[in-house]
């Protein structure tokens, strides 16, 4: 259930989604939106990208979207120019496109795991890199999406895990060198979120989904919505004074250890 906050607590803001046309980053782009921002949708695939601005906007809400890939630096610099030309100075950034198959490290070719490296790790980079020049200063807010992988191993993902460690450190160091302008940096680390590409792949069937389940001591899977509640506290005025920080927004899952998703 979404938590309540202040009314258009949004209005006159901008935020801008890498990985904004599904999962997690749409469903924070959505709510968003409802807030009162304007949301800008970064997604590889042009259809997924106008369907899902045109489902906001039918709402009533401001929304709008490019078509690009978090991989091509130039492409972003270009784009993140053009959301500032038409919609102002970028006040909340949400790094969450990613990248995940399943298989273990002598099952995966190096361009396997490139590719996810590529997509979840230089990705957050570019898009942080290249949207520094376009973020308010000072009042910007970067969210960095992570996931349990940076700090708990799990068999059969060490792409994700060696990607999303690095998200982890490379906010920490923007908080750090970014601090200054009046930026502040954090990470939120998602559990098993249902409805996600990632569960479908990782959980594809009731057995699969029943053993994600009772590795989480709230005894169930998290919600988009879990994670946009948290999202509106991280970008809000409440959490003017966290920066460089790790939230964890999973059930209590990473609790239990690492994982053998192999069994």
């Amino acid at each position: 259930m979404p938590v309540v906050f202040q009314e258009n607590l949004f209005v006159g803001k901008v935020a801008f989604f890498t990985g904004g046309t599904s999962g997690i980053g749409l469903g924070i782009a959505e709510y968003f939106a409802e807030m009162g921002a304007t949301v800008v949708l970064l997604g590889r695939n042009a259809e997924k990208m106008e369907a899902a601005v045109a489902a906001i906007r039918a709402r009533g809400h401001k929304a709008a979207g490019f078509a690009g890939d978090v991989r091509d630096y130039a492409a972003l610099e270009a784009i993140l120019g053009q959301t500032r030309e038409q919609h102002g100075e970028i006040d909340m950034l949400f790094c969450a496109a990613a990248g995940n198959f399943p298989a273990p490290v002598l099952g995966m070719s190096a361009n396997g795991f490139k590719a996810v490296v590529d997509i979840d790790l230089l990705g957050t980079f570019n898009t942080c890199r290249a949207a520094h020049q376009h973020l308010r200063k000072p009042g910007a807010v970067v969210i960095n999406i992570s996931a349990n992988h940076a700090h708990v191993a799990y068999t059969l993902q060490a792409h994700v895990c060696a990607a999303k460690a690095g998200v982890d450190l490379l906010s920490k160091v923007l908080a750090m060198e970014w601090g200054p302008d009046g930026i502040r940096v954090n990470c939120i680390t998602p559990g098993p979120i249902d409805g996600t590409e990632g569960m479908k792949r990782l959980a594809p069937t009731e057995e699969s989904r029943e053993r994600v389940i009772q590795s989480v001591p709230l005894r169930r899977m998290g919600t988009r919505q879990d994670i946009a509640n948290l999202a509106v506290f991280l970008c809000s005025d409440a959490a003017s004074y966290i920066s460089g920080a790790i939230y964890q927004c999973d059930g209590g899952q990473s609790l239990s250890g690492p994982r053998n998703l192999g069994s």
